[in-house]
């Protein structure tokens, strides 16, 4: 079982991974402009894209994310970042640096957690009764996108999704099953970049406690005028803070 991966540019070796409803294709100008330096690989994460059929929870898709990126530097938004972040923990040695983008080390408390799972069930059964295009049309509501324009949240790339894959990726991948990394933070050794976007107060709450948490090889940074899918809404405020990390 593979998932979908794309490869452009030369350089030191960079792993993208999505966040929830999106695809490897949703990087836009941010991926083009990291390829200038890196060899870019962008994955299509389970249930997404082209992998919408590969059924995976979290730390089976680390594992796959790994088997398609190899040992790099990994870089994951929402979602993706909690992959990338299961990913660091299991399996160090394949991860040079890690930049979590909006990302979380789970919810702790066993009863919020329950609350999410359900959550997460009843979104997954509006997806099997409604559709991905009448689905997508009520996500994008969500606050945390209301920063987003209709170009940016590129929703004609996220409606090649599948009903199949997205609910199946909110019952194995969703928050509400993640199980609490925050007491394993403390082993990361590897140089690792915190980002979120300045008007998410949630994320950048999360941000600067999994930073705190993980050390001194960690920082913290956030991206000016943007909301929780920052390198979408600010692609070039995004990446002068990405860059010059990637490039230490």
């Amino acid at each position: 079982m593979l998932l979908h991966s794309e490869t452009s540019g030369a350089g030191p070796r960079l792993v993208l991974v999505h966040g929830f409803t999106q695809t490897s294709a949703c990087w836009g100008p941010v991926a083009d402009a990291l390829a200038q330096d890196h060899t870019v690989v962008r994955v299509d994460a389970p249930g997404h894209g082209r992998s919408a059929d590969v059924m995976a929870g979290l730390r089976g898709g680390a594992r796959l994310i790994a088997d398609q990126g190899g040992r790099a530097i990994y870089l994951g938004y929402s979602m993706g970042a909690r992959y990338c972040l299961h990913l660091a923990v299991s399996n160090p040695e394949l991860v040079d640096a890690l930049v979590l983008v909006g990302g979380t080390a789970g919810i702790e408390d066993p009863t919020e957690r329950a609350a999410r799972a359900e959550a997460d069930e009843r979104l997954a059964a509006e997806i099997e009764a409604h559709g991905v295009d009448a689905f997508l049309e009520a996500w994008m509501r969500n606050p945390l996108f209301a920063g987003l324009t209709p170009e940016r949240a590129m929703l004609d790339v996220r409606r090649r999704n599948t009903v199949k894959g997205l609910a199946m990726s909110l019952r194995q991948a969703g928050t509400g099953v993640q199980h609490p990394l925050w007491g394993k933070l403390h082993r990361l050794a590897m140089p690792v970049l915190v980002v979120a976007g300045e008007r998410d107060d949630k994320f950048t709450e999360l941000g600067r406690r999994m930073a705190s948490l993980i050390g001194a090889n960690a920082q913290f940074a956030t991206v000016p005028n943007a909301g929780h899918a920052a390198h979408l809404e600010q692609p070039e405020a995004f990446l002068s803070v990405v860059q010059p990390f990637l490039r230490t």
